[in-house]
């Protein structure tokens, strides 16, 4: 499957932004779809997952109560909505998609799309 992230852009302090991830050559219903971040000299960060159905979602503390992850399996299209963005949020946002596990580590995902850069000015 390949994947497709765009949205980003540059956003104050307190505003939002929502992500789009579209995925393309694959079943997308059949896979479980996250987001991760990574900033500059920092490591990747997982955001938010959710399972193939979208009944399931679990979220890093960081994002807990701001970000919300949901999916349109009939659009083939994840999607992160960001509130209340702090210049911490600044990164590059990067989905992924697996088959077999709704995981928080990076290494466990099969698929990736190419980043789009989220900054938030203070």
């Amino acid at each position: 499957v390949q994947l497709q992230a765009y949205g980003g852009g540059l956003v104050q302090a307190g505003g939002s932004r929502r992500l789009s991830c579209a995925a393309s050559g694959g079943t997308f219903s059949m896979y479980l779809m996250a987001w991760f971040r990574q900033a500059p000299g920092k490591e990747q960060e997982f955001v938010a997952a959710i399972s193939r159905s979208g009944d399931l979602t679990v979220y890093a503390d960081s994002v807990k109560g701001r970000f919300t992850i949901s999916r349109d399996n009939a659009k083939n299209t994840v999607y992160l909505e960001m509130n209340n963005l702090k210049p911490e949020d600044t990164a590059v946002y990067s989905c992924a998609a697996d088959s077999s596990t709704l995981s928080r580590v990076p290494t466990r995902y099969d698929y990736w799309g190419q980043g789009t850069q989220v900054t938030v000015s203070s």
